[in-house]
């Protein structure tokens, strides 16, 4: 039989620039391929270019780096099934892996020791319609969920996610990013101090320390 592969968009070893894990030295798997088109995607050069790898060249380029926090991300990685094979196997060998999804697909295939840090698309991603409400059913207490925030309206609907939904006891933590260069920090840090609600206000670190648009960072 053959060997397991992904169509993989690039592998590079960074900083952690989002999630309770910012800050910390990551390899990070970018898969190829997304089903969604949210208004503020920043990595639109996933959804077409990469090529096939197998497990054992992944497995291989991740030990290369010497880091034992892996994220996979994408893209969209649940589009590819081989996805939880590959993520069991990290597991497996010691690494701790973080996975980065829409929120759009099924989370429940997933192995338990991965961290899975899920969207709650808002309104001005144009894809709210696409969360898949089941998953938060199946969230855990080593789970995050994010909430990319691009306006007011946005900042309200995702405040009303979370005083209705009796998920957000079960999570590690409930991330509020703001979508860069869309809105200030300071006036989504004013409206959270506000309304005393339970997140953790992020930044993308990444864009920070590098330009906006560097790829493999």
């Amino acid at each position: 039989m053959d060997e397991l592969s992904l169509k993989i968009n690039e592998i590079f070893y960074s900083i952690q620039g989002e999630s309770t894990f910012a800050g910390r030295a990551c390899v990070f798997v970018r898969l190829m391929g997304c089903d969604l088109r949210c208004s503020y995607c920043d990595t639109e050069y996933a959804f077409y270019e990469g090529s096939k790898m197998t497990l054992s060249e992944i497995l291989k380029r991740v030990d290369g780096f010497g880091c034992k926090l892996v994220e996979v991300t994408g893209g969209e990685p649940l589009l590819q099934k081989n996805v939880l094979s590959v993520m069991t196997e990290l597991c497996n060998a010691g690494y701790t892996v973080l996975l980065e999804t829409s929120g759009a697909h099924n989370i429940r295939p997933v192995d338990p020791r991965v961290h899975r840090i899920m969207d709650l698309k808002c309104p001005s991603s144009g894809m709210c319609d696409r969360n898949r409400k089941e998953n938060l059913e199946l969230l855990r207490a080593r789970d995050e969920v994010k909430f990319v925030i691009g306006s007011e309206e946005d900042y309200l609907w995702a405040k009303e996610q979370i005083e209705s939904g009796e998920w957000k006891e079960a999570v590690a933590a409930i991330l509020f990013s703001p979508v860069f260069g869309k809105i200030e920090l300071v006036q989504l840090a004013n409206w959270i101090t506000r309304d005393k609600l339970p997140v953790r206000l992020q930044v993308q670190l990444h864009k920070l320390i590098w330009s906006p648009t560097q790829r493999g960072v």
